[in-house]
């Protein structure tokens, strides 16, 4: 074989892809996200709030409000559900041609959302109402309030996700902020085994809800008309329930303090709602890279910021 056919074979060879790195601007967005989604930060937020080490209180709880907590969560979740799903387009089937259209019409903005406005500032003050109620009249108000706190949440979370340039007009779009909850749920003496959402790692509860994420997204594009008692979803809101639950045990146990009031449970609420509204810049700060970069390589960097940090 010729050198000139070695320069002509040489020449059609494509050239080697490069590994996508992330631009500076970007890294340093990652590295804030990897921060927030691997050094949890609500329980110091709610010690100061409460003025007491929230792990001796959060002891304390006795089984009643345990069971309180657990039932006004799950609820909270399925209502949280309720108002993401309702916020995607329909699509409409007309047999006579076999056209499908779909009716992108205007959302229609409930009495509630219009007063509520937008900006994370107004989301907190909500917040801080609804947790003076809290404060106020204590665990009597849990079954009210935490679904109310839980909507003004998913609010400020859903506008911070079209910030990063999420689509909430698809079902995957809609109920990665409702995964917000699970990923917020971390709490930093976990030592449950035997459940993947028991993990503390971003991506490991991530994979744990990926399953019954994708079921409930697949039946949410399908339906015009959304069966809240379906199989798909009840999965996905039963395993989200189960991790927000550690951090409303938390929320509760700080607002129990005799000495707390209403001023302290507004406090608390608000706490609770930054904690969130931080976890949620951090989550939609991932996805917004792995649209840019591809999963693999965001993932790589992030696994090398999380070393950075120390956490295993």
């Amino acid at each position: 074989m010729s050198t000139s056919d070695l320069t002509r074979a040489d020449a059609t060879l494509p050239a080697p892809i490069p590994e996508t790195a992330l631009s500076d601007a970007d890294l340093a967005a990652l590295r804030r996200a990897v921060q927030v989604l691997e050094r949890p930060s609500l329980a110091a937020r709610l010690s100061s709030a409460a003025g007491a080490p929230l792990d001796i209180i959060s002891r304390s709880l006795p089984a009643p409000v345990t069971e309180a907590v657990g039932r006004s969560t799950e609820a909270a979740m399925r209502g949280a559900l309720r108002v993401a799903l309702a916020t995607l387009p329909r699509k409409d089937v007309v047999p006579a041609d076999g056209t499908e259209i779909e009716a992108v019409a205007a959302k229609a903005e409930s009495r509630l959302t219009r007063l509520l406005g937008s900006g994370d500032t107004k989301h907190k003050a909500f917040a801080a109402l609804s947790g003076a109620l809290g404060g106020a009249f204590g665990l009597a108000t849990l079954a009210v309030e935490l679904p109310v706190s839980t909507t003004l949440m998913l609010r400020s979370i859903a506008e911070i996700a079209r910030e990063e340039g999420e689509n909430l007009e698809t079902p995957e779009g809609a109920l990665a902020c409702v995964q917000v909850f699970a990923l917020g749920g971390r709490t930093s003496t976990q030592t449950e085994a035997g459940s993947a959402l028991t993990e503390s790692g971003y991506f490991a509860v991530r994979a744990a809800l990926a399953k019954t994420l994708a079921e409930a997204a697949r039946y949410a594009g399908s339906k015009t008309l959304l069966d809240q008692s379906a199989p798909a979803l009840i999965r996905f809101t039963a395993q989200i329930a189960a991790r927000f639950g550690l951090v409303v045990s938390q929320k509760v146990a700080a607002q129990a303090v005799p000495v707390l009031g209403a001023f302290g449970g507004a406090a608390v609420n608000t706490a609770f709602m930054s904690h969130f509204q931080s976890t949620a810049r951090a989550h939609f700060t991932v996805r917004r890279l792995e649209r840019t970069y591809g999963p693999a390589a965001v993932r790589a960097a992030y696994e090398v910021e999380k070393a950075a940090l120390g956490v295993a």
